[in-house]
């Protein structure tokens, strides 16, 4: 008998209990079936004693507590604003600082979930000294000897005075006002990269950056513990530049800090290390050290003293990106295909000697970020299920010396998961029997290009990253960056939340191996596609920004093309006006071109062809996709600017943005911070939204 059955049977009389002992415990069994029923009302009674509180109430009873006091509910974009709870709990100790520097920027964080900076603009307007309130750092003319201070002049962190600014903050044109808060929001983050091999110039020459490339260094934010606090660079994710490193080495430089680096052979302690200038000169680099390891933040170079060539030289750093993307070193347990157990590889172990045992079916995993030079081929056998991963928070570099080639019998499943590809393409050869497999690819980057030169151009612009030349193959890609994809048109592929970058809106970024036939059946949702496109059939494209053109003398006729039209939609996606794709709705440029002609048309004929030409071509050249950053290794890659017009930035079905980046969210992220500023900012204040990164 359960306890709560026990105490219902222990409340009879003796003389009951005894007479039902005898004959055979109905009553006993009676009992038993009303405590199941004593139980619920006995939880739903605790349940309703808990509702009654913010911290132990049910997530659907949040929103109605948070009306007691005036709550406003939020899209619920962000872990902190999907449930109320935390929201309402602090709304008390907001509104005691109700109007502060300090609350606003706490509110600015909880709601965006990006770092965030106050800055009160009334603060550094020059002003006229009076004796009884003196302002010494309120000086007309700046000290042209605190290079701090320019350096960071109009940021986040400004610290001298200018003369007022009358326009208005919230066209962010003007700042500098008495009525002007300003609040900065950084929308990138900072990934670590932990312990990985620096790439290798020469003996005494390196790199941070497992591809070789100029690598900008980042700082990793440390937390914020109280709200009275106003964020500090060192609290925010933001590029190091070589004065700050050199001022704060101490604040930066160290196993658990921004950056660090250690050999097996050479001392890299703080007192061992300088900051310089490391740039390009002439056949070398600028400022080779004599004594010290010298650190470039900017470039993301190293240099040693003559003679002393470090050994097993490896590097922690920070690099900066807009969301866990591509491969990176960053929470993916959830998206492991396999489970179970798997052949370990760390660095210095063959990559290929694991691939081969596991063929059949398995697991290889991939236990650091290192670098694995090597030649990949793969062969799985028919019904196999075969996943290569790397380890959770990791991001190896796999560096081919050749095209990875792979062999998928029917049936057979091949993963990839949180890998950087360089040197080579993935290629799906086609042997095999006829009969479906499937390529997964998951949180990977091919690196566009195959590789990146020094200055971080692609070496091979032309060359796809990714190609399938074996029919059935069903190719599934989320959560990743990569190259051109060339597949057969008997294949299909299904890309959603990816950048899929041709290195040039001229060049192929899809299409069938020779680069001019139709590719397979194409369904892309939440991506950006940077190339020209031709699929055999576009089954779906939403949410998606095609950023394709042709250039002169082009054997394309269309940038963005569909075979077969009878099927299929382009719904909320950016296409180029010219091109042949299934029907659209609500996509752009064309839906901004039709309502641009249907408000110039009045009276309705009334425009001439050159007119309507000519507002046509207008509104093309306005409504376009603009990024931040176009090449890859930048930190700002793919994502949109701040200048992106809004029917892009904001064209998505649920108003978010067109492309990679859309679940970010930032339209949302950016809307919830308007609305708690109604109702935190001080009366006569005007508040203006910035973009620090």
């Amino acid at each position: 008998m359960n306890p709560e059955a026990d105490k219902v049977y222990q409340l009879l009389p003796a003389l009951y209990r005894i007479r039902d002992a005898e004959q055979g415990g109905v009553l006993r069994a009676l009992c038993e079936v009303l405590a199941e029923d004593i139980a619920v009302l006995r939880e739903n009674l605790d349940q309703l004693y808990d509702d009654q509180f913010i911290e132990t109430c049910a997530d659907w009873v949040a929103p109605y507590i948070g009306d007691l006091i005036g709550y406003r509910t939020l899209h619920g974009v962000t872990e902190r604003t999907r449930s109320a709870r935390a929201e309402v709990a602090n709304t008390i100790a907001y509104r005691r600082r109700k109007g502060t520097a300090t609350v606003l920027e706490q509110l600015a964080r909880d709601v965006t979930g990006w770092n965030a900076r106050v800055v009160e603009f009334f603060q550094w307007l020059e002003t006229s000294q009076y004796m009884n309130h003196i302002r010494p750092a309120n000086r007309a003319t700046p000290d042209l000897r605190n290079w701090e201070a320019l350096e960071r002049r109009d940021t986040a962190f400004n610290s001298l005075a200018h003369s007022v600014d009358v326009r208005r903050i919230e066209t962010q044109q003007g700042r500098y006002n008495i009525p002007n808060i300003g609040l900065f929001l950084w929308r990138l983050d900072a990934f670590s990269l932990r312990r990985s091999p620096a790439f290798r110039v020469d003996d005494e020459r390196f790199l941070f950056s497992p591809l070789g490339n100029n690598f900008q260094l980042f700082t990793r934010p440390q937390s914020e513990t109280d709200i009275t606090h106003i964020a500090e660079p060192l609290n925010v994710p933001e590029p190091i530049s070589r004065r700050v490193l050199d001022r704060y080495l101490d604040r930066y430089y160290g196993p658990q800090l921004s950056l660090f680096i250690e050999a097996d052979n050479v001392t890299t302690t703080l007192g061992n290390v300088q900051v310089c200038n490391l740039s390009d000169d002439g056949v070398t680099w600028a400022h080779l050290p004599v004594s010290k390891v010298s650190i470039d933040p900017v470039l993301g170079r190293i240099a040693f003293p003559p003679g002393t060539p470090p050994v097993n030289l490896r590097v922690t750093c920070q690099y900066g990106f807009s969301m866990p993307t591509g491969g990176g070193s960053y929470e993916r347990s959830k998206t492991f295909a396999l489970g179970g157990g798997f052949d370990a590889v760390t660095q210095g172990q063959s990559l290929q000697t694991a691939l081969t045992a596991a063929q059949a079916g398995g697991i290889v995993e991939i236990g650091d970020s290192g670098r694995y030079p090597e030649t990949l081929t793969l062969t799985i056998p028919a019904a196999a299920k075969v996943e290569v991963r790397a380890a959770n928070e990791h991001r190896p570099t796999v560096v081919l010396g050749g095209d990875w080639t792979i062999s998928l019998a029917p049936g057979s499943e091949l993963t990839l998961n949180g890998l950087l590809i360089t040197g080579g393409r993935v290629r799906v050869t086609a042997a095999g029997g006829v009969g479906a497999r499937i390529l997964r690819l998951r949180h990977c980057t091919l690196v566009p290009g195959l590789a990146l030169t020094r200055e971080g151009e692609p070496l091979s612009p032309a060359e796809s990253s990714l190609v399938v030349e074996r029919a059935g193959t069903q190719v599934e890609i989320d959560y990743c960056l990569l190259g051109g994809v060339a597949l057969v048109d008997s294949t299909e592929l299904s890309m959603t939340n990816t950048l899929l970058d041709a290195t040039a809106p001229t060049r192929v970024a899809f299409a069938a191996p020779d680069g001019l036939a139709a590719g397979g059946a194409l369904t892309v949702v939440n991506s950006t596609v940077i190339g020209k496109v031709h699929t055999v059939r576009l089954d779906l494209a939403s949410n998606t920004i095609f950023a394709a053109a042709l250039a002169a003398g082009d054997a394309w006729t269309h940038p963005v093309l569909s075979d077969q039209n009878q099927q299929g939609c382009c719904r909320f996606s950016f296409v180029p006006l010219n091109s042949i794709v299934p029907r659209r709705y609500r996509c752009q440029p064309a839906l901004a071109v039709d309502a641009a002609l249907l408000e110039a048309d009045q009276p309705k004929g009334s425009l001439t062809d050159p007119e309507i030409l000519a507002l046509t071509l207008a509104t093309q050249a306005r409504v376009r996709p603009a990024f931040t950053a176009r090449r890859y290794g930048q930190a700002a890659y793919g994502q949109l600017a701040g200048h992106c017009p809004e029917e892009i930035s904001r064209g998505a079905d649920d108003e978010s943005e067109m492309g990679v980046f859309h679940d970010v969210f930032a339209p949302q992220r950016e809307d919830n911070l308007k609305i708690r500023l109604q109702e935190y900012l001080r009366f006569g204040l005007e508040a203006g939204l910035f973009h620090a990164t």
